[in-house]
């Protein structure tokens, strides 16, 4: 068995044969030579002259996968029956489910949860409704919002193709942090009609975080709920994305040597996850940043029709450099990626300073490859997980959750997100962090409580806790 591929995608192949015309050996055979591998099977049915079995195989690629089962379907005496592709078995029927917290076991029960007891509850929050977040779900529950227009890697799909990766969301949140969530995807794109429907089922909720919702809508989106709800938005894109991206340079800088008030920092994509991490590195200290994008260097000499870009041109580039990637990345420190893959060549790097540091998250194909400069960088991460050093926003938004829950937090401020990502780099310590190992892994148990505690202690000091959790009173 070739166990390279068993990290790959697998399928079940239910294959009936006939065993007169056919044998198993030419199945196992046609199934390898197509670039599959055989980890399991299981004999389903037999009689005398026909099998059933179900054959597990693992590929690397989907395509093998069309490969695989044309091969089989032209052996003689051989019919595919049936293919379950493993992934979608996880995914029927949704991959999460409400559970109740007591059970209802008789008449009293019934009352006390229903009707009429429930009356007296219902009656405590409408004379004061703060009690909502102690004696409903909003003290625990984050919606989950998309409108599908911006989901990653696919882009503008909709809000029925989105729904399974707010779904996949809300199981990362209860385990990682055990946040209850619910995945909500909005049919419409209108920016009026995603924050009137968000306002209006707000009540429910401790907090929202929003997600896949395209450039530049987003901003007002987020922005406008920040102003008319009284829980915190949080567009993890955006903020998330800035968040772990910080932690990462923090442990960069610690490995090459550098101060963050000394760095000239390229960011190459200036969509809303760009913007993001460019205002978190100006909070952090970071005074000479230069964002790029399709058009060049964005410059405060420059007027842009997008209001973000001239924000943006209006607060960094502070020696007004003009020009392409390839002429403003130039003795600089620091490569943020967050366009398209390829776009950073060697000879590009090798201009930069001295020990750079290379963050190249475009995703699925990163802006370089970590092979084509690992030998000529001082720190070098991707948005991938099969190279070390992912940059993943799973690290930030169960745990930044956690805390603005347990504080109810008004708002997630940026103060709050400068300590998620103070949280995210100590959970490596000094003696394991390297230029391999800059960002803990998203399973770290460290890191949920670690924010949690660095982000409970940044809402009291800001102001925005109205809660004081006992452990810090």
């Amino acid at each position: 068995m070739n166990t390279s591929k068993l990290g790959g995608k697998s399928v079940i192949a239910r294959i009936e044969m006939n065993t007169e015309e056919a044998s198993f050996g030419q199945v196992t055979a046609a199934i390898f030579e197509a670039g599959g591998d055989i980890v399991a099977i299981d004999v389903i049915q037999t009689s005398s002259h026909t099998t059933i079995r179900d054959v597990t195989i693992t590929v690397i690629d989907t395509v093998d996968i069309d490969i695989i089962t044309e091969r089989i379907r032209t052996l003689p005496g051989v019919r595919l029956q049936h293919l379950s592709d493993r992934t979608f078995l996880l995914h029927l029927g949704g991959k999460i489910e409400t559970k109740l917290k007591a059970p209802i076991q008789n008449r009293d029960d019934l009352s006390r949860v229903y009707t009429p007891d429930v009356a007296r509850v219902c009656m405590a929050i409408h004379e004061e409704p703060r009690k909502a977040f102690t004696l409903t779900v909003k003290r625990n529950t984050v919606a989950v919002i998309s409108d599908g227009s911006a989901v990653l890697g696919l882009g503008n799909i909709g809000p029925y193709a989105a729904m399974p990766v707010m779904e996949g969301k809300s199981m990362l949140f209860k385990q990682l942090a055990d946040v209850d969530s619910f995945p909500i995807c909005l049919d419409t794109q209108d920016t009026e009609g995603i924050i009137a429907a968000i306002k209006a089922i707000a009540p429910a909720f401790g907090g929202i975080n929003l997600e896949d919702i395209s450039s530049p809508r987003c901003f007002e989106i987020e922005q406008r709920l920040r102003e008319e709800l009284d829980i915190p938005v949080f567009h993890d894109d955006q903020h998330g994305t800035a968040v772990v991206l910080y932690a990462a340079l923090i442990n960069a800088l610690k490995v090459v040597g550098k101060s963050v008030e000394d760095l000239k920092v390229v960011v190459c994509g200036i969509g809303a996850a760009g913007i993001a991490c460019s205002k978190i590195l100006l909070s952090a200290g970071v005074k000479n940043i230069i964002g790029v994008d399709r058009i060049g260097a964005l410059t405060a000499d420059q007027t842009y029709d997008n209001p973000m870009w001239q924000w943006y041109a209006n607060h960094t580039n502070p020696d007004r450099l003009s020009g392409t990637l390839q002429e403003v990345i130039q003795g600089a420190d620091v490569f943020i990626g967050l366009s398209a893959g390829g776009i950073l060549k060697r000879e590009h790097v090798q201009t930069m300073a001295e020990r750079p540091i290379v963050f190249a998250m475009a995703n699925p194909v990163p802006e370089i490859l970590p092979e084509e400069a690992e030998d000529i960088v001082g720190v070098i991460a991707t948005g991938r997980s099969d190279y070390p050093n992912q940059i993943n926003n799973v690290l930030c938004f169960p745990g930044i959750f956690r805390g603005a829950l347990d504080c109810r937090a008004s708002a997630i401020n940026e103060e709050m997100k400068l300590a998620a990502a103070e949280a995210i780099a100590s959970a490596v310590s000094d003696k394991e962090r390297s230029r391999h190992y800059i960002i803990p892994s998203v399973f770290n148990q460290q890191v949920v409580s670690g924010i949690r505690d660095l982000v409970i202690r940044a809402a009291i000091r800001t102001g925005v806790a109205r809660r004081i959790p006992r452990e810090y009173r």
